[in-house]
């Protein structure tokens, strides 16, 4: 277990948290919405597309990090994730 979390923590420092997260996150999403087909990869970049919209479209003469505008589309989500496996 402590490598498991040593690994994660290394790729997450690596790769960075949005990818990390929309790696975890949009797989489950679009299970949810399609189904089984092949239309995954489609709605990881429209996820993370909506998410830079909206950081850019909220405060408009300023711009909020994508980080900040996925982990609040996405940490809600992964919370129920949690929650309903358990």
């Amino acid at each position: 277990m402590l490598i498991s979390v040593a690994l994660a923590g290394v790729c997450v420092s690596l790769g960075g948290g949005i990818t990390f997260f929309l790696g975890l996150i949009a797989p489950h999403i679009a299970r949810r919405l399609v189904g089984v087909r092949h239309a995954k990869p489609i709605l990881g970049s429209l996820l993370l597309l909506s998410a830079n919209t909206l950081g850019r479209v909220i405060m408009a003469p300023m711009e909020l990090p994508v980080g900040i505008i996925f982990s609040i589309i996405g940490a809600p989500y992964f919370i129920y994730l949690l929650v309903k496996n358990i």
